[in-house]
């Protein structure tokens, strides 16, 4: 099967040209102007964007949290992935007590066998530190193709300094990168009774429960750790200008910190926990929404390059029967998550580049490209010759008002209900076959469920 887009606008990291691009199977062969190879299907791409798929880095796809396990499966999650322009997913896999590395990896490609829509890949998240997996983790970089591991500084299942240490330690000797979840967790702990005390327990006190010191410690901290030891992390879901003036200063002094922000934490803030009855626990996560001067922080550390990757945190929870099943009378039984996996190119196009914060190349860049780059999707993340065509046509003048009623996530809301977007993906394809096409007035599936599979990543080569 070929393929051959012509006249469209394609947009990389460093440009932009009319030109074509030309597929045949799973790979792009050509860029270029005015090609002139014959294929199975021609589309004329006039007016609209060529774009690298959108790789997503922090979903959690049937994840078990907080005594439940989040909505969307391999099947619903990357379904509605593909319909936002989603073509990777690099899913989190939480380790069991007791569980090896490889085992854990194995366990969740199995829930995916058959299922997963587009190609995904996977993030150990270490939970239980034993010597024996810090042993593997040579293993997990070099032959399972996974060299990012996940770890918490908070819950119950956080992991310690030394624990900390030892990975990052380990994980620089192969190429790994450590992913650091950073919230202090007794400052939350100290909150949290506090407010329990108080009986101040509706979802508002969420955020109350978890300040902006309870980011930017961890995140300095963890800083000094990869100052101690020359390594390397990668901070996930940044929430805060305190947290992010912590990485731009160790970046400053050429420290190796990488960090990501979600579109909840450039869009929401905190006003939203005080939406009328139970209904700000739909925006129960953490860390928790900020305050407005937060998000026109992290605007600018995305523009300036402070930040490098936007990605989602992706874990839906039902509003109903999902956010109240353990009761509307404390915050803290409400589960942690909201989802995002189909709106993350279309949010990012519409509040980013239409609205003059960012540029169209930096949008590839923190979509696609830096995204492959730091995570090693060697085949990923880019338009160009011998990459896979993992392709998004975008139309920039498509109009959308996002409605979960017109979305594919297997869950009862959506934090952005009623937003007015202005571009959409019009075709989307996955490693060249078509899985997802404009229809009326919404995005469809086209796809198949178990065409994606999982990619091998490569050991961290510097960024």
């Amino acid at each position: 099967m070929s393929l051959l887009i012509k006249n469209g606008l394609i947009v990389t990291s460093t440009g932009r040209f009319i030109g074509d691009v030309y597929v045949e199977g799973e790979k792009i062969k050509a860029v270029g102007s005015d090609l002139r190879y014959k294929a199975d299907e021609i589309i004329d791409a006039a007016g609209r964007y060529i774009l690298p798929g959108v790789i997503d880095p922090h979903t959690h796809l049937e994840m078990p949290f907080m005594g439940t396990t989040t909505k969307d499966d391999y099947k619903t999650g990357t379904i509605a992935a593909a319909c936002g322009g989603v073509t990777t997913v690099v899913d989190f896999d939480i380790q069991n007590k007791g569980e090896s590395i490889y085992d854990c990896l194995e366990r969740k490609k199995g829930w995916a066998k058959d299922k997963v829509a587009i190609d995904f890949s996977l993030h150990p998240g270490i939970v239980d530190p034993t010597p024996e997996i810090i042993d593997e983790i040579k293993d997990a970089v070099l032959e399972y193709g996974t060299p990012s591991f996940k770890i918490f500084m908070v819950y119950d299942f956080r992991v310690d300094d030394e624990t900390m240490i030892k990975l990052l330690k380990e994980t620089k000797k192969y190429g790994g990168l450590v992913q650091v979840h950073a919230e202090n967790y007794y400052i939350v702990k100290y909150m949290n009774e506090i407010l329990a005390a108080e009986n101040k327990l509706e979802p508002y006190n969420h955020a109350l429960s978890r300040p902006v010191i309870a980011e930017e410690e961890a995140v300095s901290r963890a800083i000094k750790m990869v100052e101690l030891t020359g390594s390397r992390i990668y901070i996930v879901h940044l929430s805060s200008m305190r947290g992010l003036s912590k990485v731009k200063e160790a970046r400053d002094q050429g420290l190796d910190i990488f960090a990501e922000t979600c579109p909840q934490y450039l869009l929401l803030d905190d006003e939203r926990y005080k939406e009328p009855g139970f209904n700000g626990a739909k925006y129960v996560m953490s860390p928790p929404l900020r305050s407005r001067e937060n998000l026109t922080a992290l605007w600018t550390g995305l523009r300036t390059g402070d930040l490098q990757v936007v990605a989602t945190d992706h874990a839906p929870f039902d509003f109903n029967g999902g956010k109240d099943m353990f009761g509307k009378d404390d915050y803290k039984k409400i589960p942690n998550g909201a989802p995002g996996i189909e709106t993350l190119l279309m949010l990012l196009h519409t509040e980013g580049v239409v609205k003059g914060r960012i540029s169209l190349e930096r949008m590839v860049e923190v979509l696609s490209t830096n995204t492959a780059r730091i995570f090693g999707l060697e085949s990923k993340g880019e338009i160009a010759a011998g990459k896979d065509a993992d392709i998004v046509i975008f139309d920039p003048d498509r109009k959308f008002t996002i409605t979960q009623s017109k979305l594919h996530m297997n869950v009862d809301y959506t934090p952005y209900e009623g937003m007015e977007m202005r571009g959409m993906p019009y075709l989307v394809y996955s490693r060249g076959r078509q899985v997802a096409k404009w229809q009326d007035d919404h995005v469809e599936f086209t796809g198949q469920e178990g065409w994606g599979k999982f990619v091998k990543r490569a050991p961290f080569k510097g960024f």
